[in-house]
């Protein structure tokens, strides 16, 4: 009889799904796809930053009322439509109003949102609706489960509060691979292990970056690229200086309505990659879990629920 995880592993494999539709996509990601230019400046990604965090208010403001929110000047928003494709402000605030205008027409009818604790929770929903979109299409999710599972050793990055991600990940990871190696310092000690990774063989290093993001991850991460190794990057932002050195970047909303943030969504982008590594090498991902299977059996690790 398999275990439960086994049993999991096997019923749950990640199937190609079909392209998704406009429609079916997350607004946070068509914008995101819209302002995916590899030179804006660092006031422009502010701004689309700003467009993206707010976009069913921000959608119909006036040149002047989102400079002043943003807090560039008037040619900066105009700069930056061109830079993102449009003839000029008008041309991207009319691309923005149809894109708010579907989420509102989509969107559940306002509703009393309650008390603090109740509005986090409904916005960690919001991130898991959003995820859940992006999900339509699994081919990246696959495609990425397919290099890290390919990686021997698998280097895990993860530096100050996105530590608990990192160890999540790595632990379960080990399960069905068989050199995962987490890095949880910066520094030198960081650079070490991430040249020792690519001499070992490694191709990929899978990074977190929750806010606030850390000088020493960006760092880390330019180390990584530099000695050869390729980086994913789980995230809260598809754009900026990570986002850049990132081979790929998988973004996903992070709970901050809080004094210290939640990570629902970046929880299931994780748990959705373990099972894209399982599916891409079945035979020894089951070899694993049966074999650790028996240690714990044997060893008694875990209570009798």
């Amino acid at each position: 009889m398999p275990s439960p995880q086994q049993a999991r592993a096997q019923a749950s494999a990640i199937t190609s799904g079909r392209a998704a539709r406009d429609s079916d996509v997350s607004p946070t990601s068509r914008l995101r796809t819209l302002f995916d230019r590899p030179r804006l400046s660092p006031g422009q990604r502010r701004i689309a930053q700003y467009l993206i965090d707010h976009i069913n208010e921000a959608a119909f403001l006036s040149i002047t009322d989102l400079a002043d929110r943003v807090g560039v000047s008037q040619p900066s928003v105009t700069r930056f439509a061109s830079a993102v494709g449009f003839s000029g402000y008008p041309a991207l605030r009319e691309k923005l109003q149809s894109i708010a205008l579907g989420t509102l027409a989509g969107g559940h009818a306002a509703e009393e949102r309650g008390n603090e604790l109740q509005a986090a929770v409904d916005a960690e929903i919001e991130n898991l609706e959003n995820l859940r979109r992006d999900f339509a299409d699994a081919d990246r999710v696959i495609a990425m489960g397919r290099d890290l599972a390919a990686s021997a050793p698998l280097t895990v990055l993860g530096l100050r509060i996105s530590v608990s991600l990192a160890e999540y990940f790595a632990y379960a990871a080990r399960r069905i691979h068989p050199d995962v190696r987490l890095v949880t310092r910066g520094g030198s000690v960081a650079y070490d292990a991430l040249l020792q990774s690519r001499e070992a063989g490694g191709t990929w290093v899978l990074a977190f970056s929750m806010p606030r993001h850390a000088h020493e991850t960006l760092t880390a991460v330019k180390v990584a690229r530099e000695a050869g190794l390729k980086v994913a990057l789980i995230t809260d932002l598809a754009l900026g200086p990570l986002a850049d050195e990132a081979d790929v970047t998988l973004a996903t909303g992070t709970g901050s309505r809080l004094v210290f943030d939640s990570y629902a969504a970046p929880g299931v982008m994780c748990a959705a990659l373990l099972q894209a590594m399982t599916d891409a090498d079945p035979e020894r991902s089951q070899a694993r879990l049966e074999e650790y299977e028996q240690v714990a059996d044997q060893l008694q690790f875990f209570l009798r629920d």
